[in-house]
């Protein structure tokens, strides 16, 4: 099977510090992945790398050509939680998805009305985004990655600033996308979370990507 996205012997540094070091690694289609490793071991840069929005100094980072748009900055058909969006702090959680939507322009009201409900949001809510709370903002994040249907997702920890109702909530979620065949790859400093959700899982150690025992 062609993996969907694979990092061929690619290497890294940033700011002068080594971060990755010749790293061969795959992900093939319709799996669920987990990325271990502490702060500052590289795991937003391996997601940017492998959403094209950071470049490896070395080596090559491929994606199936299903995905890729010459027009676009990043994948096609990629739900991405990397750096959290930054949010209309006035508005209100419903009226800032309206606003990610309006860009393609496919999504209906209902569709984002429905995807709230799904991660336990109102979206009647008339309370604005600044005075939502972390967990909240964090279930904005997550409704933003999968309201349109996306078939990858790439999700870094997806289940911070929540409690436990709301990992609940999404680990129930991003079960549901796996049997439906999504391609799902996320960071998590629990270990439950990856055991519940995921076929492998990879450690980043000493500059290397590899399989957990």
């Amino acid at each position: 099977m062609m993996s969907l996205i694979e990092l061929k012997n690619v290497s890294k540094t940033f700011k002068g510090y080594t971060i990755f070091d010749d790293v061969s690694v795959a992900f093939e289609e319709g799996k669920c992945y987990g990325i271990m490793g502490p702060n500052g071991s590289g795991k937003s840069v391996l997601f940017k790398m492998m959403c094209q929005f950071v470049k490896p100094d070395v080596g090559e980072v491929s994606i199936d050509s299903r995905f890729l748009d010459s027009k676009a900055r990043f994948p096609k058909d990629f739900g991405i939680i990397i750096d959290r969006p930054g949010y209309i702090p006035n508005k209100t959680g419903f009226e800032n998805l309206k606003e990610l939507a309006s860009i393609k322009n496919d999504i209906s009201d209902d569709k984002i009305e429905e995807v709230m409900r799904q991660v336990n949001l109102d979206p009647n809510l008339k309370q604005k985004m600044k005075n939502y709370s972390l967990g909240m903002k964090q279930k904005i994040s997550i409704a933003q990655a999968i309201m349109e249907d996306q078939s990858v997702l790439i999700l870094d920890e997806p289940f911070n600033g929540l409690d436990i109702s709301g990992v609940e909530t999404v680990r129930a979620i991003l079960l549901g996308l796996k049997k439906r065949g999504k391609t799902i790859i996320l960071t998590s400093h629990n270990k439950e979370d990856l055991d519940i959700l995921c076929d492998a899982v990879f450690l980043i150690d000493q500059y290397k990507i590899i399989p957990r025992i």
